[in-house]
């Protein structure tokens, strides 16, 4: 029967594999790294908590696909506390670990990536329901989305747990990997494999869809008078989609192929050098997600811009409350029915530059 090393520190698996944990960073080195990881977690806070705010504040933001970028929003907000959570147990700290806290150090990325991955699957879904209908929106009902939602972090968090459930090293060392000391080199190929081939599957499910998309908007433009933005609609959602997915593959895709080498157990492939740079990589996903975001969705900036204007707008008109009476009011002129401007400041409303955009919407 082989002994199991549960009361073990983590640094008796490092040192059986070898495992490089930086014991010689100094302080300085430490100091940088924690000052670059924290700009970029306070950055991922921050852009995700607006881009979420952007969906339940605009009311032309209200159906699922929306809902479902905000989810991933939520993913990527997610895993900046796992990064947070991660720049405090790394390096030389690794090795003080106990093999719990390693457990969930590790188990918050592996969640913070799963959901993330699972949360792109389903808006694939939610695309083809409503491309293949040539619709903008699908008609899932917010139940429906809710439930989705519920199942994605249901998901997530259950594969960030199989580890710690079982499937690890800690009864049998001699099948530990290299940069995952107490992951067993099988659930690392299993892992690594299975995101690929979800990357894969999706990548050509866009492809396939947004070509259908440019067929039939191409056909539709010369028989129909409609709006020409409208009928550009979904083009413009899949753009942003697709935009998202590649940024998503392009920074996850080195890790997870480092990751399956590792579990193929290829001790000459140089991993261990290049593994905190393939780390930030997919750290970079989570700061590049809103950008993308605000960068292809006009809608998205104007919103995100009008909350931030009128932030810094309240506490400039509390100053001046005595010389402009607090009950002027400001409409929007948005007539289209689907929202009420709610960035009323007293007496003003903030980007008023932003009213040309909001027509051109």
């Amino acid at each position: 029967m082989n002994e199991c090393y549960y009361d073990k520190r983590m640094d008796f698996f490092y040192n059986r594999t070898k495992a490089d944990t930086a014991d010689e960073w100094t302080g300085a080195q430490l100091i940088g790294v924690l000052c670059f990881g924290t700009f970029f977690c306070l950055f991922i806070f921050i852009s995700n908590s607006l881009v979420i705010a952007a969906v339940v504040k605009n009311k032309r933001f209200h159906f699922p696909f929306y809902y479902l970028l905000a989810n991933l929003a939520a993913a990527d907000f997610f895993a900046g506390i796992a990064y947070v959570f991660l720049m405090f147990n790394t390096g030389p700290v690794s090795k003080t670990l106990t093999v719990n806290r390693w457990f969930l150090r590790q188990g918050l990325l592996d969640t913070s990536l799963t959901a993330s991955l699972v949360n792109l699957l389903v808006i694939a879904v939610e695309r083809y329901m409503s491309i293949m209908r040539m619709k903008i929106h699908s008609n899932l009902t917010k139940k429906r989305v809710t439930f989705l939602i519920i199942s994605i972090w249901a998901i997530a968090i259950f594969m960030g747990a199989v580890p710690t459930l079982g499937w690890n090293c800690l009864c049998d060392i001699n099948v530990c990997s290299s940069l995952a000391p107490i992951y067993s080199r099988s659930y690392l190929v299993f892992w690594s494999v299975l995101n690929l081939v979800v990357f894969f599957i999706m990548v050509v499910v866009y492809i396939r869809i947004y070509m259908y998309v440019q067929r039939k908007t191409n056909v539709l433009s010369s028989h129909t008078s409609g709006s020409i933005s409208r009928r550009r609609t979904p083009v413009k959602l899949m753009k942003t989609v697709m935009t998202v997915l590649g940024a998503f593959v392009v920074c996850w895709t080195p890790g997870l192929v480092v990751l399956l080498l590792d579990g193929l157990n290829c001790t000459d492939c140089g991993i261990q050098n290049v593994k905190r740079w393939f780390l930030l990589l997919a750290l970079l996903n989570s700061v590049m997600n809103p950008i993308i975001y605000s960068y292809k969705d006009d809608e998205m900036w104007a919103t995100m811009k009008r909350m931030i204007c009128c932030s810094s707008e309240d506490k400039s008109q509390e100053r001046r409350s005595s010389r402009i009476p607090s009950t002027v009011l400001c409409r929007s002129t948005d007539t289209s029915g689907h929202y009420i401007e709610d960035g009323i400041i007293q007496g003003t409303i903030c980007g008023k530059g932003d009213l040309g955009d909001k027509g051109n919407s």
